[in-house]
């Protein structure tokens, strides 16, 4: 029933309130109005069959002729900016044979400087069969002269309903306590029977498929396992599970491994497995998998391209709860092919005894020795007998650590200080890619990039051009998926010379065509030679500029159409065609990652002979100490490879980050676990000595490169100098007269 009148009260928006006048329509439509569609009062709808999910009343927004139509509320003057705000709200959808449609929340935010902003907040597939709440957080960067909340999204002709709107400022969350790993035996395999002494107990076969043993299996642990387990000798028996009669691509060998799991570990996987039979030249994709009761976990792929034994590695982690029931197998052949296994490993890695071992390697890759020689007035050494101490102090490791910043962020001052003073390297979000710089034909705006360009300029920050190019069709404007081959070609021509001609000299790099591995849209329609083209005309245009590859699941080793291999034969197929390639992109948005996994796929990248950098490094994990553990992987891995030249972070602040869970600062500027343990690690990355000159008049120290400064400290007084240790294997010396 429709409701005309008005009564009822309004809501208190005071304090942590909800900052929503009249939320659930008490005082009818006071306070509310559509979004290019009329908004009607209702107590009930359908003859009764739709009632208000809480209080008397609900809107619904009808008339609908395009998605962004809906209900919304003006909360300028009631919002502050730098304040984490949390929204739930209560929708419905309504109509004749109505499919689920996703509903959203959406801030529109019009800046103090006139600059126009969507805020997305939270989104859900909504249905006509029942109420349901959508949530979801924001937080204002900048000051604002108008801010609109809007409810939208269902395709044009459903209708919306309303039921309740709260926006309140949002609860700081109790961080996690670390996981509990008193028990937890490293390295301990919690596969039973890997090495099948004991026939196939406690197998089993996973559907109508056969199990037997057999013989002539690798009797050596898989490179990856060996270097985690730290074992020289060789452990395997040479008997494997031989799995026959295969009718469907899952089955497989399986085993129970509930009750031996612990919460929040890191579990790594390693085996040997083997495909028979016709291939007729197909790769076939082996997978171990992990059933957490519903849920499947990715536990290693690897691609065979013959009847040879791969090495298949990988890791898991449940995070949750603990799991009623949790099974581990190995699937992925087509049907009518034999799968074998032999070894089959699953073990929690000492990530602490990892780190160890790191360090030792670390300090042979990111250090030098440098001598500081000290000589007197008359040219006469000066020795430790005349009370003289040498104090180094390292200022900044010259290591590039970056992170991504958006142009929303620069107007948040909090932000702008954690990334000047913490990295660096700055890449850009979204501001340089096509679709932003020209969501329009002939609409071209590079505003929002030079803005952030001046930003890390006026910094001294490094920076790389992310992108010119993506390869993947999903991520091209409309506007450009609609051109003919001429015209398409000729747009990306006036594309690549437009902006590398504006910024010739001022990007280091330049991810030229992202993610090839994964999207092939300007080859498709340019033809196979576009690529190469993109690279070679990047390279004229801006020849200072090292010219990127770039993508994501590289080094993971758990997507088949990203493996180490098939980017190495990409990248030799380009320089093959005369593209300059210059630098291998790893985005490296990881999950549990595991460091001999990691280590594996930059030692067989690194046969290119070209610098490997992880771009949009991130970790996504619901407890903190976990995020933090997971990041500390990363960045150690990374810095002990000597192949690896740079780490970019994908954000670091809460509600500015492509994953959830993966935030180091909070929304309101706390720095959490993870943010805490890039700060040690930055610390430790730095060098600082202090002592007295020997016989000879040298102070010897072994420093991480960067930059330093020295304090000579006599009896008369003290003498200070800058210096910089490069990369370099012979020692540095420095002169110092006294």
């Amino acid at each position: 029933m429709a409701i005309t009148g008005t009564e009822g009260r309004v809501s208190d928006s005071g304090g942590d309130e909800n900052i929503i006048l009249n939320p659930e329509f008490d005082s009818g439509l006071d306070g509310w109005s559509g979004s290019g569609c009329k908004i009607e009062l209702h107590d009930s709808l359908d003859d009764g069959k739709v009632l208000p999910a809480s209080g008397k009343y609900f809107v619904a927004a009808t008339g609908r002729t395009d998605t962004w139509n809906g209900v919304m509320q003006d909360v300028t003057a009631r919002l502050q900016r730098k304040m984490a705000y949390e929204v739930a709200a209560t929708v419905r959808l309504s109509g004749t044979n109505v499919s689920p449609c996703e509903v959203r929340a959406t801030l529109a935010v019009q800046t103090a400087d006139g600059r126009q902003q969507y805020i997305g907040v939270g989104k859900l597939q909504a249905s006509d069969k029942d109420w349901a709440q959508l949530q979801g957080k924001f937080l204002l960067n900048s000051t604002v002269a108008k801010a609109t909340i809007y409810i939208e999204g269902p395709k044009a002709g459903v209708d919306l309903l309303l039921d309740c709107l709260v926006v309140k400022h949002a609860q700081k969350a109790t961080p996690s306590p670390p996981p509990d790993f008193e028990n937890l035996v490293y390295g301990a395999n919690i596969i039973e029977n890997s090495n099948l002494d004991d026939g196939l107990n406690p197998w089993f076969p996973l559907g109508p498929c056969a199990l037997a043993v057999g013989e002539g299996s690798p009797r050596v642990l898989p490179a990856m396992a060996q270097e985690s387990l730290a074992l020289d000798d060789e452990p395997l028996n040479g008997k494997h599970i031989h799995v026959t009669n295969r009718t469907q691509t899952w089955m497989g060998p399986a085993q129970i491994i509930t009750d031996k799991l612990t919460l929040h570990a890191t579990y790594q996987v390693s085996a040997w497995v083997r495909v028979a039979g016709k291939m007729n030249g197909a790769p076939q994709n082996i997978n171990i998998a992990v059933q957490v009761d519903s849920q499947w976990l990715n536990g290693g792929q690897v691609l065979a391209r013959d009847e040879r034994w791969y090495e298949i590695g990988g890791s898991f982690r449940v995070e949750t709860k603990p799991a009623s029931r949790v099974m581990v197998y190995v699937q992925g052949p087509d049907a009518g092919l034999d799968l074998m296994v032999a070894g089959l490993q699953v073990f929690p890695v000492d990530r602490k005894a990892r780190a160890k071992h790191l360090k030792k390697i670390t300090d042979k890759v990111r250090k030098r020795d440098v001598v500081v020689k000290l000589t007197g007035a008359d040219g006469g050494v000066i020795k430790a007998t005349e009370c003289v101490e040498v104090r180094v102090r390292q200022v900044s490791n010259s290591f590039p650590l970056g992170a991504c910043i958006m142009r929303t962020n620069m107007d948040n001052e909090d932000f702008v200080e954690f990334f000047t003073k913490h990295f660096n390297w700055g890449v850009f979000g979204n501001e340089l890619k096509w679709y932003w710089t020209e969501p329009q034909r002939g609409q071209v705006s590079y505003a929002d990039a030079d803005d952030l360009l001046k930003l890390c300029s006026d910094n001294g920050m490094c920076v790389r051009g992310h992108c010119i190019f993506w390869e993947v069709e999903n991520m091209v404007q409309q506007w450009v998926k609609t051109l003919s081959a001429d015209d398409l070609s000729a747009a990306v021509k006036s594309r690549i010379d437009g902006l590398l001609t504006r910024y010739k000299g001022k990007f280091r790099h330049y991810d030229v065509n992202n993610e090839m591995l994964h999207g092939s849209f300007y080859q498709d329609k340019l033809g196979k030679d576009i690529r190469a083209t993109m690279f070679k005309t990047a390279g004229e245009l801006d020849p200072d500029a090292l010219l990127f590859v770039n993508d994501y699941n590289v080094e993971g080793m758990c997507d088949i159409r990203a493996t180490p291999e098939a980017y190495i034969q990409q990248i030799i197929g380009l320089q093959e065609q005369g593209a300059p390639v210059g630098g291998v992109g790893l985005q490296g948005h990881v999950s549990n990652p595991v460091g001999p996994v990691i280590r594996s796929v930059l030692d067989r990248l690194a046969v290119l002979g070209l610098p490997l950098w992880f771009t949009e490094l991130d970790v996504s994990a619901a407890n903190e100490h976990v995020r933090a553990d997971d990041l500390e992987v990363m960045l150690r891995e990374a810095y002990a490879h000597p192949a690896v030249e740079g780490v970019m972070l994908w954000g670091f602040w809460e509600l500015f980050m492509s994953r959830d869970d993966a935030h180091l600062v909070n929304a309101e500027g706390d720095i959490n676990e993870a943010g805490r343990r890039l700060l040690q690690l930055k610390k430790e990355w730095l060098t600082h000595a202090r002592g007295q000159p020997d016989d000879n008049g040298e102070f010897r120290f072994r420093g991480h490169h960067g930059a330093y400064t020295v304090d000579v400290v006599t009896s008369t007084g003290k003498i200070s100098q800058e210096f910089t240790v490069d990369k370099d294997d012979s020692p540095m010396v420095l002169d110092i007269n006294v």
